[in-house]
């Protein structure tokens, strides 16, 4: 095969902005510039070709030899036409690829020597299949394409020349000048092909992108132009009905609410400027909802509206025994704010907090206080409530968002003067997200809470004419700094006799009623309630007792229906243990005989008080205290002191001084599976050590609490009330108490203390004389020695045994 010839050529030289020609292509473009007209007149007075290059930068005004590209096309000029401004319109036709080698400087133009490319003709199997492949995805290309002739583009590739099909399209793809330069520069025409092919893959999933996007945009604005066209002539036929749209209809209603909230001036400018924002809004924004919803709030809290409440204290207190059983102090509380009230307009604020086990009565007595002083209650739960915004609500900014709880309770109260009953103050936890029992600081502070400040609504409202009442089972759990706000009122458990009494005027008619049954169906007997308390439920409240005595009627009730409305029956003790089954719990009751080394000790359990019998033996070995019964950390302490105790007093009181080494001690509180802890058994522990080492028993009728000092010292403890309770049923004669707990002596009902001998104590010595069945040869000082009183007994809040 022959070498083809190199052919060179002298032209001048049109730079061209932001445009390739390619071979077999017919070009129209306008030149302007001095430059290039010169080089076109030069052309056109001797054969009419021309060499067009493409620039670097478009923007280059007098480009020089190096701002063009030196690959470029020489070209026939087909036509030229003056323009009245003095350009040139020109119509060339791409002949072949050229690359220009020398750059001549002519009369204000250039005119380069350009090295002809010979075009190569590539004709084989795979230069046929990537034509075909080619004008394949040329095709797609073109329906897509919203530039494009389709009948002539098709055309103009029905072509057999691989050269002359990829320079044709290369010319018509819609891309930038670098990479049609980069088409041009390429010489081999199957390499030319392949680029295309890989240049309109990636157009044409561009293409149909964008095809898809129009599609949806189109099909939404079509959507919006619809509804706003059938809006349009909504308003249009209203108009001429002589009637307002709807919108304006909503606008004239929520302002005319507005005003009839009576809210405070600045809560109503700002309500009013957000109506005014409505009012520019599309009715069917999201944000329009947003700002409809604040409004509907704003205008649903009270502002103005309050209950007219009663202060007629006979009422009062009337309504209040109704609900409840004793709880006297707390009664004689509400009835003194109540003449607060009475003498004063604008008392000051107060907190109640109820304290007490579970079912004594906190939350209903909340109900009586509300029914007592004729206001609206509401009841919010804050058990198991961790999130800061439960109280406080949260921010307008966020999608969903409401009020807090307090505002959604203010608002079904509909007043402004509602009882609002915190429950489960001490189960409120915390983490990440806030701590709600710092929100309630603001809540609970008659100081603070008149501008109480919502995220949600976020104006002030008022909450001081609010009586908050919190309920809690205990209240270690809350923080100091809420205690601090609240007025505490203990709730003890309920005595034996005071549950009789709930269970005969409360419990039992409720369960009756709640069967359907009537009272000529059933009766209960003071025996039969009390075998129920004593025997099937432990308890400080009267949850339990109340689900028993419904079993109970649940078991009639169907006898009832078996034998006929005329069934009758009285419940006794015996038909109770018939009724419920086997008895659940045992009594505790005290010592038959006087033993050494088996003191009775009370304990207070959050069910109420109970004896706790206390064990001490001796045993040969080398001086070991072992503490059995699944004691707590104080509890061992409290052996402990009392082991010292003893061991310093060992001459006074008989005791051999080497005991210690010789002999190992053991002290066991039975029950042994139930958890015990607190300083209050230290007396009792110090006893039974005593009477184990003396060998002088313990006197059966005697129980004793009290907490020991290394000098021998009783100290005050908590909890009296429970345990002397216990000691009562337990049918103990004899108690000994600390000295330091007589303040306390109206706290215990007067038939319990008419059957107890209660001595207060203030010294080990004293508590020996009295609870040991002899004295010890002789060896207790003489003044060692206790009186026994009528009463004694101290309440704290602290939790001993």
């Amino acid at each position: 095969m022959d070498t083809p010839l190199e052919v060179y050529e002298t032209l001048p030289i049109v730079p061209l902005r932001d445009v390739v020609v390619f071979p077999h292509m017919m070009m129209p473009f306008v030149i302007g510039r001095p430059s290039s007209t010169r080089a076109l007149e030069h052309a056109l007075l001797k054969d009419k070709r021309i060499f067009l290059a493409a620039q670097h930068d478009a923007s280059t005004d007098d480009p020089r030899p190096e701002d063009i590209y030196t690959m470029g096309c020489v070209a026939n000029i087909v036509q030229s036409l003056k323009l009245p401004d003095g350009n040139i319109k020109v119509l060339v036709e791409g002949v072949d690829r050229a690359r220009a080698v020398e750059w001549k400087e002519d009369k204000g133009f250039y005119r380069v020597v350009v090295k002809v490319l010979p075009k190569q003709r590539e004709v084989n199997g795979e230069a046929e299949s990537t034509m075909s492949r080619v004008v394949s995805l040329f095709e797609q290309y073109v329906k897509l394409s919203n530039n494009l002739h389709y009948d002539a583009m098709i055309a103009a590739v029905r072509v057999d020349d691989p050269s002359k099909l990829a320079d044709t399209i290369g010319a018509h793809l819609v891309v930038g000048v670098d990479e049609k330069q980069n088409l041009l520069e390429i010489i081999s025409p199957l390499e030319r092909l392949n680029r295309i092919a890989g240049i309109l893959e990636i157009e044409v999933d561009k293409l149909q992108v964008d095809r898809r996007i129009q599609s949806r945009v189109k099909k939404q604005m079509e959507k919006a132009q619809k509804e706003y066209y059938l809006n349009e002539k909504m308003k249009a036929i209203q108009k001429e009905l002589g009637r307002k749209d709807e919108k304006g209809n909503e606008v004239d209603e929520l302002k005319k609410k507005i005003e009839q909230a009576k809210m405070p001036k600045d809560v109503e400018e700002k309500a009013i400027q957000e109506l005014k924002r409505l009012e520019a809004m599309p009715p069917m924004s999201a944000e329009a909802t947003v700002s409809r919803n604040y409004l509907d709030w704003l205008i649903a809290v009270p502002w103005n509206k309050k209950t007219r409440e009663s202060r007629d204290l006979k009422r009062a207190e009337e309504i209040l025994h109704e609900d409840h059983y004793g709880l006297e102090k707390i009664k004689e509380r509400i009835l003194e704010f109540l003449a607060v009230r009475a003498l004063v307009k604008k008392p000051k604020a107060t907190i109640l907090t109820f304290s007490g086990p579970p079912g004594v009565g906190k939350t209903s007595l909340a109900k009586s206080i509300a029914r007592a002083m004729n206001r609206k209650f509401v009841r919010l739960s804050l058990g198991g409530v961790r999130d800061e915004a439960e109280i406080r609500g949260h921010r307008r900014t966020y999608i969903g968002a409401f009020p807090g709880q307090i505002i959604q309770m203010m608002k079904k109260a509909g007043s402004m003067n509602p009882v609002f009953l915190l429950d489960e103050v001490d189960k409120m936890s915390m983490d990440f997200r806030g701590d709600p029992s710092a929100a309630l600081l603001e809540v609970l502070d008659p100081e603070q809470n008149h501008t109480f400040l919502d995220h949600y609504l976020d104006v002030e409202y008022d909450l001081s004419h609010v009586m908050f009442i919190c309920t809690a089972n205990v209240l270690h759990t809350v923080p100091q700094a809420l205690r601090d706000r609240m007025e505490v009122m203990q709730l003890a458990g309920y005595t034996e006799i005071e549950k009789i009494e709930i269970a005969k005027k409360f419990l039992a008619p409720k369960a009756v009623e709640g069967t359907g049954l009537t009272k000529d169906n059933i009766t209960f007997t003071d025996e039969a309630i009390q075998t129920v308390i004593q025997r099937y439920t432990r308890e400080a409240g009267v949850r339990n007792l109340e689900r028993e005595i419904s079993s109970i009627c649940r078991k009639v009730a169907r006898k009832v229906v078996v034998e006929g409305a005329k069934f009758s029956e009285e419940i006794t003790a015996e038909k109770v243990t018939q009724y419920l089954g086997v008895p659940r719990f045992r009594n505790t009751m005290a010592e038959e005989t006087n033993e050494i080394g088996i003191a009775t000790g009370l304990a207070w359990t959050e069910v109420g008080g109970e004896i706790l019998v206390t064990e001490a033996t001796l045993m040969p070995g080398k001086g070991h205290l072992t503490l059995t019964g699944k004691l707590g950390d104080v509890m061992q302490e409290s052996a402990q002191a009392a082991m010292s105790y003893v061991r310093s007093k060992a001459e006074e009181f008989g005791i051999p001084k080497e005991f210690n080494r010789k002999t190992d001690v053991h002290i066991h509180v039975p029950e042994g599976a139930i958890p015990k802890d607190g300083p209050s058994a230290g007396i009792t522990l110090a006893t039974a050590l005593v009477s184990a080492l003396t060998r002088v028993p313990i006197r059966k009728d005697v129980a004793m609490t009290g907490e020991i000092t290394l000098r021998g010292k009783v100290l005050p403890i908590g909890g009296v009330k429970e345990k002397v309770l216990a000691a009562h049923r337990a049918g103990i004669k004899n108690l000994i108490l600390p000295k330091d707990n007589e303040k306390d002596l109206a706290d215990i009902p007067k038939n319990v203390l008419d059957t107890l001998n209660v001595y207060m104590v203030q010294t080990m010595d004293e508590v020996l004389k009295i609870a040991l069945t002899e004295p010890l040869a002789g060896r207790l000082p003489a003044e060692a020695q206790a009186e026994p009183v009528e009463s004694a007994i101290i309440i704290d809040d602290t939790i001993t045994h």
